[in-house]
């Protein structure tokens, strides 16, 4: 995607099918931004993404402010072991990471605060954010890492065993699972690729499926049918996660019969049905695929915004790993410090006057 050569320049974002969206300006109505703060480098959302980018841009001398969102640290927050980030050859708990990754952060300078941002405003620069609804925010650059949401069943029991058998990677904590039974809840084309790559681990697995066919392309279904290790469950949900402190066990129903039964040898339950990118906030000003990830230019993060930058799985729907995510932030930390570099600072249009056009400033 092209990127506009003018610094203040934007264009609406549109779907994945290129239609067009007016962004809603309606929440900055009566907001009053003539004593809010200015940043130069304003990054929402935390985890690898956020907090590699804020790494990058504080050694830069660029002083960036972050607000690290609903969940504080991503998704890694509810993970428990990390066996495959580079650097922890023993291992490192999801919460600690993150906690490095911060104290990291803001020893070079990093300001970083509970809050969310909930409104944003790229018509032009200085863009205007709104955080937790009410507090106004200028920024010469954005840095966009707020992540995807896994999508989950919602059960109770679920939620409360995410991390202690309940997951929704499986490249991540397929190797805990070492001659176990697991299950895999999907008929898409991720579960069937993580079905399959739970055969090098688990001794069996039981794939669920809600209908009697899949959903997943031909190649990928071929592929599962084969695996000895894998056996289909069809037209079956499961209804309960059993277990205190750890899976033991699932309650499933067929859903012609409306039996119910107990799989009891089922010490790992992953979820395959799917992400979704935490990115409303940038509706109609940012360029997204049908399932709402941020397109970005490719071999970069440029977005169709000049100068929002976006990373990690709001814009990465193929790996979600936390190197990976790691890597884009560290990306969109030196694009952003370049274009600054290269496009300069400018003033709100409320400190203008009529001899200081809405150029740049050196």
């Amino acid at each position: 995607m092209a990127v506009t050569s003018d610094p203040n320049a934007t264009t609406n974002g549109t779907t994945g099918d290129g239609a067009p969206i007016t962004p809603d300006l309606s929440a900055f109505d009566g907001i009053d931004f003539a004593d809010a703060e200015m940043h130069d480098v304003v990054i929402i959302g935390t985890g690898p993404a956020g907090w590699t980018a804020a790494i990058y841009a504080a050694r830069a001398d660029l002083e960036p402010l972050v607000y690290m969102g609903p969940q504080p640290g991503g998704q890694l927050t509810t993970t428990t072991d990390v066996e495959n980030y580079p650097g922890f050859p023993d291992g490192i708990l999801g919460p600690e990471m993150m906690e490095r990754f911060q104290e990291q952060a803001e020893r070079f300078g990093t300001d970083a605060r509970y809050g969310t941002v909930t409104h944003v405003d790229f018509s032009e620069r200085p863009f205007r954010l709104l955080v937790d609804e009410e507090t106004p925010v200028y920024a010469q650059t954005v840095i966009i890492s707020t992540g995807a949401s896994a999508r989950y069943l919602g059960l109770e029991n679920e939620q409360r065993l995410i991390g202690k058998g309940v997951t929704a990677c499986a490249t991540c904590d397929g190797s805990f699972f070492r001659g176990e039974t697991v299950a895999v809840v999907g008929g898409g084309d991720s579960a069937m690729e993580e079905s399959t790559f739970l055969t090098k681990f688990a001794e069996k697995v039981y794939v669920l499926h809600r209908r009697d066919e899949l959903r997943a392309s031909k190649i990928m279904q071929e592929r599962a049918f084969e695996n000895e290790k894998i056996e289909f469950v069809w037209n079956t949900e499961v209804v309960d996660v059993l277990g205190e402190n750890q899976v033991e066990g699932i309650e499933v129903i067929n859903n012609e019969t409306g039996e119910t039964r107990v799989m009891d040898e089922v010490t790992g339950l992953f979820l395959a049905i799917g992400h979704t990118p935490n990115t409303d906030p940038f509706t109609g000003w940012l360029d997204t695929d049908d399932n709402g990830y941020i397109i970005t230019r490719p071999d970069s993060t440029y977005t169709n915004v000049p100068g929002v930058f976006a990373s990690g799985d709001a814009q990465d729907h193929e790996y979600r790993q936390a190197v990976t995510a790691a890597g884009t932030g560290c990306m969109a930390a030196i694009d952003a410090e370049r274009w600054l570099a290269e496009n300069g600072r400018v003033e709100p249009e409320s400190a203008r006057t009529a001899s200081q056009p809405a150029t740049a400033k050196p």
